[in-house]
């Protein structure tokens, strides 16, 4: 029996790429057209900080309690593909999360297409202080 998941993908875009560039991206993915370069290292982190946490490869990774609805993740040069357990913790959710804006990642609910981009860098007091905002909140970008 297949276990039912809940399906998300980080991309590394360019700043000023918009959601449609994003669903793009991830329709060429689908048809199996990936780029040949080197991995973009905010790829590269964001595996390594969420996989060192929970596992894709080896016992754990389909152990009980593991997320993943399948293993190993989808990992290209710019993005990672997650098909999370639809059981899964609210903590593995939010990781991801934070992962993402911490690491300027857009996220695709692929259930919906919705994408969530990375937080925006604003500066204040001449570039001495900078804050980040979420300006996506709850709803993403259509």
């Amino acid at each position: 029996m297949r276990r039912v998941s809940f399906d998300l993908v980080v991309w590394a875009m360019d700043q000023t790429d918009l959601p449609d560039a994003v669903r793009a991206a991830n329709a060429r993915c689908a048809r199996g057209e990936h780029p040949q370069r080197p991995a973009d290292p905010r790829v590269v982190a964001f595996y390594d900080a969420l996989t060192s946490d929970y596992p894709d490869r080896g016992p754990r990774a389909s152990a009980p309690g593991s997320p993943w609805a399948h293993a190993p993740l989808h990992a290209a040069a710019d993005h990672i593909q997650m098909r999370l357990d639809e059981n899964c913790p609210d903590v593995v959710l939010e990781t991801i999360e934070r992962l993402a804006a911490e690491l300027n990642l857009d996220l695709l609910d692929l259930q919906d297409g919705t994408v969530y981009p990375p937080p925006l860098r604003i500066i204040h007091d001449g570039g001495d202080r900078a804050a980040n905002l979420r300006l996506s909140g709850a709803q993403g970008r259509s």
